[in-house]
């Protein structure tokens, strides 16, 4: 039996959906289906395209560019939603970058400018923005972002946004620290392999994913719809006692020993 979930009532904000195959995407759908009201912002005027797409005929949405690695950008951003909404009640951080020479070749060889550049896109940017939305927050609040197992192994040319991802799962927990007298959840979602846009700039990706099916415990990898329905779950009243937590949603793969090829 399916448990309906009415959101009509509420407002979240998605940062990060760069086409319909974005996990941010995946996530938003999910709480358009819901009846939630939802802004979005988006990296650079060439995404503005495939977002406007994705919202034709949408209602109770609108878009925003936003740096997430600018002040100023989110200061605009924050100021537009209280704007449009007055609150906030859920934050969706789909927001992740390392450059593609710091992914190709040995971690020891990661320079200190695409060490910067990662961690600050793909970890520091969930401090800031929180930091930016805690006036707006209202309480009960939650905020979701997304991560991957590679924090916990080493997954080959993962390489610095490993760590990075590392980094997001530290900051969720210090984060839901901050937030918790407040009640305001902060989690991270690690899915299994994806093929995201973000997932492209891997070296050798269509083999980790193939590989990633084979290993799982289901016999294939976990779905976009899946972990939409997860971030629902999570910054739903459904999920009113779970922060600070990394939750898996991979069909299994991050309990299973590596079988031979």
């Amino acid at each position: 039996m399916s448990v309906q979930i009415d959101l009509s009532n509420k407002t979240a904000l998605v940062m990060g959906v760069a086409n319909g195959r974005s996990l941010g995407w995946a996530i938003a759908e999910q709480l358009l289906t819901a009846g939630c009201r939802v802004g979005f912002s988006y990296q650079g005027e060439r995404l503005k395209g495939e977002l406007d797409k994705l919202l034709k005929d949408r209602e109770g949405v609108w878009t925003q560019q936003a740096d997430a690695t600018s002040e100023e950008d989110l200061s605009a951003l924050f100021a537009r939603t209280k704007e449009e909404f007055g609150g906030l009640d859920y934050l969706v951080h789909a927001i992740a970058y390392a450059p593609r020479n710091a992914m190709e070749g040995r971690f020891v060889d990661t320079t200190p400018e695409d060490w910067n550049t990662s961690l600050h896109v793909s970890a520091y940017s969930l401090v800031a923005i929180c930091r930016h939305a805690e006036p707006l927050f209202r309480e009960g609040s939650s905020v979701v972002s997304l991560t991957y197992h590679a924090s916990q192994q080493v997954v080959p040319k993962y390489n610095v946004m490993g760590v990075a991802k590392a980094a997001l799962e530290a900051a969720t927990r210090y984060l839901a620290a901050d937030f918790g007298s407040r009640e305001i959840r902060i989690n991270t979602i690690s899915a299994g392999p994806m093929r995201t846009i973000a997932a492209r700039s891997i070296p050798g990706f269509g083999g980790l994913y193939d590989k990633g099916a084979r290993n799982a415990a289901f016999g294939r990898n976990a779905t976009s719809q899946e972990v939409g329905k997860l971030a629902l779950f999570l910054l739903s009243d459904l999920g009113s006692g779970v922060t600070g937590q990394t939750m898996y949603v991979d069909a299994g793969l991050s309990i299973m020993t590596v079988k031979e090829d």
